[in-house]
């Protein structure tokens, strides 16, 4: 039997609104990191995709408010199987809020991969 993990991650060349000066790119990684751990608890392989041995990648572009409210989202990239793509709205909503964005920073959109394997 094959052991499940999820495999979530930001992608490094986040679209910011803002010039990033080296104390703002540091708030900016303890943000990231913070969203990262908030992903790996909240994402869930959904049972029928493990059972059926559906693995999936999909990109989600999120926009964040300052206070972390996700204001909007769109899959950009489907995982092409139904079972998966039906999570991510989920998910998002599991997500929300996502932490503070730093001070200083106003709205952000980014690119959110997702992954869903079972090795």
């Amino acid at each position: 039997m094959k052991k499940t993990s999820l495999i979530a991650a930001i992608v490094a060349g986040a679209l910011f609104s803002t010039i990033a000066t080296p104390a703002f790119a540091d708030d900016m990684d303890g943000w990231k990191k913070a969203v990262v751990s908030k992903l790996v608890k909240n994402q869930k392989y959904p049972r029928a995709a493990q059972v059926r041995e559906i693995e999936g990648k999909a990109k989600v572009r999120l926009v964040v408010s300052a206070d972390g409210s996700i204001t909007a989202h769109e899959i950009v990239e489907s995982t092409g199987q139904e079972v998966l793509d039906n999570e991510i709205p989920k998910l998002v909503a599991r997500l929300n809020p996502l932490p503070s964005l730093p001070a200083g920073q106003g709205d952000l959109s980014f690119i959110l991969p997702l992954e869903w394997s079972l090795r």
